[in-house]
């Protein structure tokens, strides 16, 4: 099998694994949890096919639901950044995405830290407007995003330099 996919079914059952295992029982002040198993979806290589990274992120969020009993709503956020991911990889690295050169192990902090936290937001509010579903609540939906979101870009970022690959 290619080193490359090993790679990438290591890196899913390892963020599955540690999503499941440790980050669904953390649950700071009744409302901040962390969702670092997006890391799969924003690292995933740029040049891959559009329909496979939609595809398993369906797949990724539909596992996290399963195992969190939550009814597809983590499979509808992951889906949707996965299906916005070009746009945002286009607003974050400008021309190295238009030459499909983004290599997340080399691009500036700035840049990765706003693709970061843009595509982790978009996840947290359409996972916590899914999970509420009253427009009533607006202002917990708002609150659980920003917290939640914080803490998870703050984890990602931290496995992203941990796990960073070395060329």
């Amino acid at each position: 099998m290619n080193s490359t996919i090993t790679r990438h079914i290591v890196n899913f059952l390892g963020l599955v694994f540690v999503q499941v295992i440790i980050f669904n029982n953390v649950n700071f002040l009744g409302y901040i949890n962390p969702y670092p198993y997006v890391l799969f979806i924003l690292f995933y290589p740029v040049k891959n096919n559009r329909l496979q990274i939609i595809s398993l992120s369906f797949l990724l969020g539909l596992i996290i639901d399963m195992f969190l009993d939550t009814g597809g709503i983590h499979a509808a956020a992951s889906v949707f950044i996965a299906y916005m991911r070009p746009l945002i990889l286009k607003s974050s690295f400008g021309m190295m995405y238009e030459h499909q050169s983004v290599k997340f192990s080399v691009v500036d902090f700035g840049s990765k830290l706003t693709y970061i936290t843009i595509l982790v937001l978009t996840h947290h509010l359409i996972l916590f407007s899914l999970e509420i579903f009253s427009i009533s609540k607006i202002l917990l939906i708002l609150e659980k995003t920003l917290f939640s979101s914080i803490f998870t870009i703050l984890l990602s970022v931290l496995i992203s330099i941990i796990f960073r690959r070395k060329n």
